[in-house]
This record gives C-alpha cells, structure tokens and sequence, in this order.
C-alpha cells in the first residue's frame, strides 16, 4: 500500500491544513517563533510517516512512526501554550487538540498494525 492511501497520512495532513490557518493570526512577531515551531512539528508528522513508509527495514520504518507520534505531543504542548499566551482561542484549541487525540490513535494503532505484520512475518 502506498503511504498516500494510509488513513493516518490523510488526518494529519489535514492537521496541518488546521494548523496553518490558525497560525495566521498569531502575532507578526512570532512568525519565526511559536509559529513557526508548530507549523514545523505538524508538518514532521505526515513527512516521517512518508518518510517511515519508505525504509526497507521495519525497524527503520517504526522509528520514523514513533518520531511521527512524539511529533504530535510536541505540537499539542505548543498548543497549549499559544492558547497561554492568547494566541488561539479555546474552541481553537479544542478543535486541534481533537485532531491530534484522532491522529495519535491512529499512529498508535498503525504503530501496533506493522509490529505485528513483522512478528508474524
């Protein structure tokens, strides 16, 4: 299967469509602070699937996962910190946070799915 088809690849790429259209109203002078940060671990997320999805080796492959997977904690801490300092509203945060609780169950889930592909394999 190509990781194009996976459904954890599609949520989080929309994720970071979320993600970009909330950041545009963060202050001009975070553009290359807070903003920037967590434009940069929403868009780790579907690359290292991408990336994971491409190594030849399934242990390779889980680790770009599992640097996917932290990739969102990352994001969801930046989170609450931009709603700290007002940067997004509550239902903003709300609505990305619940994203990001869908992307890391299913992360999880596809984490278990190649373990167990290469257990038995």
């Amino acid at each position: 299967m190509e990781y194009t088809e996976l459904e954890v690849w599609k949520i989080t790429r929309q994720l970071v469509s979320t993600v970009y259209l909330s950041t545009k109203a963060f202050p001009k002078e975070e553009q290359f602070g807070l903003s920037n940060q967590i434009k940069r671990a929403a868009v780790s997320v579907p690359s290292n699937i991408a990336e994971g999805c491409g190594r030849r080796h399934v242990n390779d492959s889980l680790q770009f996962f599992y640097i996917a997977r932290g990739s969102l904690y990352e994001l969801e801490t930046q989170l609450y910190l931009a709603f700290d300092l007002g940067f997004i509203s509550k239902n903003k945060q709300d609505e990305l946070l619940d994203q990001i609780t869908q992307s890391k169950k299913l992360i999880q889930g596809f984490i278990n799915y190649v373990k167990n592909i290469n257990t038995k394999g």
